[in-house]
């Protein structure tokens, strides 16, 4: 369990599950395939062709309990941080997030931290308030995104969530010309690349 958070603030931080019978949500339409989607140009090496279903299957080998909460949304656990992934096919979005911590009374001087590491050692995740919670999220284009990306993205978040208060780090490499000095944390990564992609 994230510090500081209750299982009742992060039941309520998550996206709501619809009833069982209780009809569509607009969150519904949105997990629904865009048939107007452009496909990548073949042999483009910069466009992915990610697809729900084969979310559905990394996720699952990265962990066997991994749940999907509604159509598009995954609910995971990864060196005992819970992580969530949302997607929007109609608007090719997909986001990664995990709860570090609840937000009220938080000095000045670590929101000011946060900062410089969304600068520079955050990498491709970064942290962002939202619902009385620190979290640590990824957000890229759902179609583009290639199988190790993904991979990576889930990394990154943990990792970001991980080094909270130490090196925040997302264990990528650091951007020059930043305030932080940091230890690059790159074995989560390297564990879950193996773990998650096909031998």
């Amino acid at each position: 369990m994230p510090v500081g958070v209750s299982a009742s603030q992060l039941q309520n931080a998550q996206v709501t599950v619809p009833k069982a019978g209780g009809g569509s949500t607009d969150a519904d339409k949105q997990a629904k395939p865009d048939k107007k989607a452009r496909k990548a140009k073949p042999g483009s090496q910069f466009e992915g062709k990610m697809t729900l279903a084969r979310i559905d299957e990394i996720v699952r080998r990265l962990d066997e309990n991994a749940k999907e909460a509604r159509p598009g949304t995954w609910q995971l656990t990864i060196n005992d941080r819970p992580v969530i992934i949302v997607t929007d096919q109609l608007n090719n979005r997909l986001r990664t997030i995990s709860p570090i911590t609840k937000t009220e009374g938080m000095p000045e001087d670590l929101l000011k931290r946060l900062m410089q590491a969304n600068f520079d050692t955050a990498l491709d995740a970064r942290y962002a308030i939202a619902k009385g919670l620190l979290w640590s999220t990824y957000i890229h284009p759902l179609r583009a995104l290639h199988d190790r990306q993904f991979i990576r993205a889930i990394g990154q978040t943990v990792n970001l969530a991980l080094s909270f208060g130490t090196t925040f780090s997302s264990g990528g490499m650091t951007f020059g010309g930043g305030d932080s000095r940091d230890i690059i944390r790159k074995q989560l990564i390297e564990k879950l690349l193996k773990k998650g992609l096909p031998i």
